[in-house]
């Protein structure tokens, strides 16, 4: 390469890069328009008051740059324990990783872990409970692990006749309501609920479905109280001020997350154990295949043991990728997983996830038994979305019940 070359090639990826720059940019968020529940205390603490409290929350539940417990605490609010989802109050324990139960060191205010020993609180732990207060960012997909927690907090409280308080927060991939409708057999703890990959709900709206129609166990109905998003649509983009968990870190992989979980259920590494979790994707099998490359190693609280951790791998770099591509086409991209599939020198093992840092087969990621074979037989993309038509018309008129907000 001659130095014109060179310095041509240098031009084109400054350009590429600032390209990439302006189209993140370029996303028209709506952060300034909208006031979440939490921000709305006017409207829900005067309700609070002579009550005892309990709230579930993470690093998300905040109001402005301060968390929801001390801005309540501030407030007069008596808080008398703390509940805490998968990856713990503090947002500190790496996914899937059991949590114990401790003492908040900043307020001394007891803390429940529910993703460890129990998934739901106790008639001891609500005895001294008035209202729960349920409060956490969710990223609209089935396998985001909130949803769950929702339901197992719903039936405990309906249980024990216990009111829920709802503070609902925006969905950041509320555009997106894509892939096949979970079968009842795939049924685990990355889905529990016969919704697409994508539903398109906040928690709000989410909890208004577990209710309707009927999906806890007990099949009672929990009291809800809910404080709506103001000013807020589905269509509108929403830039989380927090991380919702430590593998969620940047803007760009809350977007691509949708698409990009379903790697968590097969042989390649979708970022885990590097600083860009679910925007790069790879494995060694794709040496001399892809020229893009990076090496997992294991990182406290986000991945301590990710898979072909301290090996290269090899393949896509989709952190300036540009996301308007998937918001404007309200589908998930399946083009990454068929290409890497199609590329691998390795077909048999793929699918195998039958190793020890496991989260969960592809199977129960997708919902279906239908995409992997569809991918492994070379259906297309456009049949494959065919494939899905059906269960989505159902459940977008079933959606419709308890929306509220404009899609």
């Amino acid at each position: 390469m001659n130095l014109g070359q060179k310095t041509l090639l240098s031009i084109f990826l400054i350009f590429a890069g600032t390209a990439a720059l302006k189209a993140q940019q370029a996303l028209d968020y709506c952060n300034n328009r909208i006031r979440t529940g939490a921000q709305q205390t006017e409207r829900y603490v005067p309700y609070l008051m002579g009550k005892r409290v309990a709230i579930l929350g993470n690093p998300s539940t905040v109001i402005g740059e301060k968390h929801l417990v001390d801005s309540l605490l501030t407030l007069g609010v008596d808080i008398v324990k703390i509940f805490g989802p998968e990856h713990g109050f503090r947002g500190n324990a790496s996914n899937g990783t059991e949590v114990g139960d401790e003492v908040d060191a900043q307020t001394n205010i007891p803390i429940i872990s529910l993703y460890g020993n129990k998934k739901k609180p106790s008639a001891e732990d609500l005895s001294d409970v008035d209202i729960f207060i349920f409060d956490v960012q969710d990223m609209g997909v089935r396998f985001y692990t909130n949803i769950n927690t929702l339901r197992d907090i719903m039936e405990a409280c309906a249980d024990h006749d216990k009111e829920m308080l709802i503070l609902d927060r925006p969905n950041p991939n509320a555009y997106l309501i894509d892939g096949p409708i979970l079968e009842n057999k795939h049924k685990s703890g990355i889905g529990q609920f016969p919704v697409p990959i994508a539903h398109g709900m906040t928690t709000a709206e989410f909890a208004q479905m577990i209710n309707g129609e009927g999906w806890m166990t007990t099949k009672k109905k929990c009291k809800l109280k809910i404080i709506p998003v103001e000013s807020y649509a589905h269509h509108m983009l929403y830039k989380l001020p927090v991380s919702p968990s430590p593998n969620l870190n940047t803007e760009q992989s809350i977007l691509l997350y949708p698409s990009t979980c379903l790697f968590e259920g097969v042989k390649v590494n979708h970022g885990r154990g590097t600083d860009f979790p679910f925007t790069i994707i790879g494995s060694p099998a794709y040496k001399g295949i892809y020229d893009f490359s990076f090496t997992p190693v294991s990182k406290k609280g986000m991945s301590e043991k990710p898979l072909f951790m301290n090996e290269v791998c090899y393949g896509l770099d989709l952190r300036s990728y540009d996301v308007r591509e998937l918001i404007k086409s309200k589908q998930l991209n399946l083009s990454w997983i068929i290409e890497l599939y199609r590329k691998s020198p390795e077909k048999d093992k793929f699918f195998d996830r039958s190793f020890s840092d496991q989260i969960g087969k592809f199977e129960n990621l997708s919902g279906a038994d239908a995409l992997r074979q569809q991918i492994e037989k070379g259906v297309s993309e456009k049949q494959i979305r065919a494939s899905w038509a059906k269960g989505l018309t159902d459940y977008k008129k079933m959606r419709t019940k308890y929306v509220i907000y404009e899609d």
